[in-house]
């Protein structure tokens, strides 16, 4: 299909003209103090990933605010890891490609806080014990050296109107174990399990660890 497609950033430029003196010049290498006080009170980030090839990958954290991003110095933020689905794919990324875009929200703002830099994978850190969440520490930490960070406008969230209960409808889609069941109809679970599984006791184990095979060790 013959669509017009842009090629290049001059012609970027030509249909959206040049940004102001702010947004040219908004982003900075180290925090500021109401970077470190919106990061203490930030419980969701999406992080983004890429590849050796540049596939992409995007990852949501979430822990209690105070928890989910620690600062350890003026250039320096950990975010910890809990336990999830180990397919670990946005890890798998790091190690063949430090680079990470991170947008850190507080639920009802638009603006947010973006962080841009290169990360590490660390096992275990003295400064683990600061983010335990109901006993339990983090599996790992995923440590950022920050390059870039600025604050990004509320416009696509006045667009979406995305945190105006109003416009809120959960029940537009099926129900996650229904989704699950359509998506993967292989999947050996009925959907009665796989309700049970996404029923009460999910939340439960959401710091709870996990065990690992023993042949994986």
């Amino acid at each position: 299909m013959a669509w017009d497609e842009i090629r290049d950033a001059d012609e970027l430029t030509r249909m959206f003209g040049t940004p102001s003196y702010r947004a040219a010049n908004k982003d900075r290498s180290a925090l500021h103090p109401l970077d470190i006080r919106w990061l203490s009170e930030s419980p969701f980030c999406l992080i983004g990933t890429a590849d050796a090839d540049g596939r992409c990958d995007v990852s949501p954290k979430g822990d209690p605010a105070g928890q989910l991003a620690r600062v350890l110095d003026s250039t320096t933020i950990a975010i910890a890891e809990r336990p999830g689905n180990k397919r670990m794919d946005g890890y798998r990324n790091v190690l063949a490609n430090p680079f990470v875009g991170i947008n850190f929200f507080i639920p009802g703002r638009g603006d947010t806080l973006r962080v841009n830099g290169r990360a590490r994978l660390i096992k275990d850190a003295p400064f683990f014990e600061d983010m335990t969440v109901k006993g339990h520490r983090p599996i790992l930490c995923l440590v950022v050296d920050v390059e870039q960070i600025f604050f990004h406008c509320a416009k696509a969230f006045m667009r979406s109107k995305l945190w105006e209960p109003d416009t809120w409808d959960p029940a537009v889609m099926p129900t996650v174990s229904e989704i699950t069941k359509a998506v993967m109809p292989d999947s050996p679970e009925s959907l009665a399990e796989l309700e049970k599984y996404y029923g009460a006791s999910y939340e439960k184990q959401l710091y709870q660890p996990q065990e690992v095979p023993a042949d994986s060790q």
